[in-house]
C-alpha cells in the first residue's frame, strides 16, 4: 500500500509539526538545560545569601551585647571613680584606649548637660550631642544602633552617680563592623566558587536530561520520515514517556484509519467505475444491435431508444448522487441555515413524491405530534427526507404504507420513516449506509436505485449535528429514526447511525 494524496496531506502536516520545526527541538534542549541549571541554581544562591544574611544578623547582635556590656561596666567604673567631675583618671582613660583599640571605635562621655568631656577622638570635646539616642538615652532608654551602610554600631549606656536615680551622663559608643564585612566577603567569595562548582555540573546534567527527552521526538521524527516514504502498520513504537507513548499509539491508530480510507476509496473508486459502466454497457449493446440490424419496424427502434433513455437517465442520476454526496463530504462546506418550518416542509416532500407512491398504490400518511420550528439547511435535509421517503416507497410491497411522524422536545426534533416493505436483513444493517451497498443488487437495479441514497441521507443528517438510525426485521418493513437539534451548532452533539 502507498500513501495517496489524501494521506499525504495529514502525514505532510505531522510531518511538518516534527521536522519543519527542529528550531523547536533546539529551543526545547535549551529551556531544559536552562530550567535545570535554575531549579539548582535558585536554592543553592538562596541559601547562600540566607547564611550570609544569618551570620551578619547574628555577628552584630553579639557585637551589640558584647559593647553595651562593656559600655556598662564602664558607665559603673565612670560612677565610682567621679569621672564626669573630675575627668582626669588614668585608669579610666587607660579602660577607654583599650576600648577603642579592641573594637577599633570610638566613645564619647556626655555630662547631664550632653556636654563632650571625654572624646577618644579628640574631636567633639567641649562640644555638646543632641543627637536622638544620646536624648533617648538621657530619659532612661538605653539603645543602640546598626549603620549596615556606613558599616558601624552605636551604642548608648547612662551614667548614674551612687545613690542618685536620676542619670548624670551618657555613654556613646560607635564601633567599626568592618570585620563582619569582610567575613561576609569572604562568605561570598567561597559560596561563588561552590555555586559555580555547581552551576557546571547542573549544565552538565541539564545537557544529558535534554538529550534523554528529546531523543524520544527524534525517533518519532525519524519515524515520519519513513512514513512520508510509505507507511506501513505499527511504525511507531516510542514507549519512554507516557506522553510519547501516547503519541504513538494514536499515530498507529491514524495509519490504521488512514489504510482504511484507503481500502474504502479503492472500493468506492471500483463501485463508481462498475456503476458509470453498466449503462454505459447498455447502451453500447443497444446500439450495436440497431446497427448490425437493418429494415427494423419503427416500433422496434422507438422501444430501442426508450430503452437507451432509460439508461441515459440512470447514468445522470449515478451522477447527481455523487455529486450531492461529495458536496456533502467536502469539508468547510456552506451551510445555508434558517428558521424552518418542519411540518410544512415535510408535507411539501410527501406532495412531491406522492405521484411515485400512487404508481405502486402506496398509501403516505404524515403525523404530526405539535409544530415544529428549527435552524436547519432547507435543501440538505429535503434531499435526506426525500431520500428516507422515496427508498420507503420504492422498497415496498404493492397496496403497502409509508407512516412519516414528527415530534420535538425542548432541544431536538425527531423525525421517524416507517414501511411496510421488504425489511433489512440484520447483517446488512451495518452497511446500508455505505456508498453502492445494495441489499439485494439485482433487485436494486431492477427498481433503479443507485446505492447512495442512505449515504446522501447519512451525510445530510451529520452536517445538522445529528443522527441517523436504523431498525428493521426481514419481511416485516423498516423503520428510519433522525435526530436533529432545534438550535444549529458549529460542535457535533455526537453522530451515530
Amino acid at each position: 500500500m502507498y500513501i495517496r494524496s489524501g494521506e499525504w496531506v495529514i502525514i505532510s502536516k505531522i510531518k511538518y509539526q516534527f521536522i519543519s520545526n527542529r528550531k523547536i527541538f533546539g529551543n526545547m534542549r535549551f529551556c531544559v538545560i536552562l530550567c535545570t541549571m535554575l531549579a539548582g541554581l535558585i536554592p543553592c544562591l538562596a541559601t547562600l545569601f540566607g547564611i550570609v544574611r544569618f551570620y551578619e544578623s547574628r555577628a552584630v547582635e553579639l557585637r551589640t551585647a558584647e559593647i553595651q556590656n562593656q559600655c556598662t561596666i564602664l558607665s559603673n567604673q565612670l560612677s565610682a571613680y567621679g569621672y564626669l567631675s573630675d575627668p582626669t583618671s588614668e585608669v579610666i582613660d587607660s579602660n577607654l584606649t583599650q576600648l577603642t583599640n579592641i573594637y577599633n571605635g570610638r566613645v564619647m562621655i556626655m555630662d547631664e548637660d550632653l556636654c563632650v568631656i571625654k572624646d577618644t577622638y579628640n574631636l567633639d570635646e567641649g562640644k555638646t550631642n543632641v543627637s536622638e539616642n544620646v536624648v533617648r538615652c538621657m530619659k532612661a532608654e538605653p539603645t543602640n544602633h546598626y549603620d549596615k551602610k556606613n558599616h558601624y554600631i552605636e551604642v548608648t549606656s547612662p551614667i548614674n552617680l551612687p545613690g542618685k536615680k536620676k542619670i548624670d551622663g551618657v555613654i556613646l559608643a560607635s564601633v567599626s563592623t568592618d570585620s563582619i564585612e569582610v567575613t561576609k566577603q569572604v562568605f561570598y567569595t567561597h559560596g561563588g566558587v561552590v555555586v559555580g562548582i555547581a552551576a557546571i555540573l547542573l549544565a552538565v546534567f541539564g545537557v544529558a536530561l535534554a538529550n534523554k527527552l528529546v531523543k524520544p521526538i527524534h525517533k518519532i521524527t525519524g519515524a515520519i520520515e519513513n512514513v512520508s516514504e510509505g507507511y506501513s502498520d505499527d511504525v511507531l513504537h516510542v514507549d519512554t514517556f507516557a506522553e510519547t507513548s501516547q503519541l504513538s499509539e494514536a499515530f498507529n491508530k491514524m495509519l490504521g484509519r488512514l489504510k482504511q480510507l484507503d481500502d474504502s476509496r479503492e472500493e468506492f473508486v471500483s463501485n463508481v467505475s462498475h456503476e458509470l459502466k453498466t449503462p454505459m454497457t447498455s447502451m453500447k449493446v443497444l446500439a450495436d444491435s440497431l446497427l448490425e440490424q437493418e429494415g427494423l419496424p419503427v416500433e422496434m427502434y422507438r422501444e430501442f431508444m426508450e430503452d437507451i433513455a432509460k439508461e441515459i437517465d440512470r447514468e445522470n442520476q449515478i451522477i447527481t448522487d455523487l455529486l450531492s454526496l461529495v458536496k456533502m463530504n467536502r469539508t468547510g462546506q456552506t451551510m445555508n441555515i434558517q428558521q424552518v418550518n418542519i411540518n410544512d416542509l415535510l408535507e411539501q416532500i410527501l406532495k412531491r413524491l406522492k405521484p411515485i407512491a400512487e404508481k405502486k398504490n402506496v398509501e403516505m400518511v404524515l403525523e404530526s405530534f405539535r409544530p415544529v420550528s428549527a435552524e436547519i439547511d432547507e435543501t440538505k435535509f429535503t434531499l435526506a427526507v426525500s431520500n428516507l421517503v422515496e427508498n420507503a416507497i420504492k422498497y415496498n410491497h404493492e397496496n403497502g404504507w409509508v407512516h412519516v411522524s414528527l415530534n420535538a422536545d425542548h432541544k431536538y426534533f425527531y423525525l421517524k420513516v416507517e414501511d411496510s416493505g421488504l425489511g433489512i436483513p440484520q447483517e446488512d444493517q451495518a452497511h446500508i449506509f455505505e456508498r453502492f451497498y445494495r441489499v439485494d443488487k439485482s433487485h436494486s437495479r431492477e427498481i433503479g436505485g443507485t446505492g447512495l441514497g442512505l449515504a446522501i441521507a447519512r451525510n445530510a443528517v451529520i452536517v445538522h449535528r445529528g443522527s441517523i438510525k436504523v431498525y428493521s426485521e426481514e419481511g416485516e418493513g423498516t423503520t428510519f429514526t433522525v435526530r436533529i437539534p432545534l438550535i444549529y451548532t458549529t460542535v457535533p452533539e455526537g453522530v451515530g447511525r
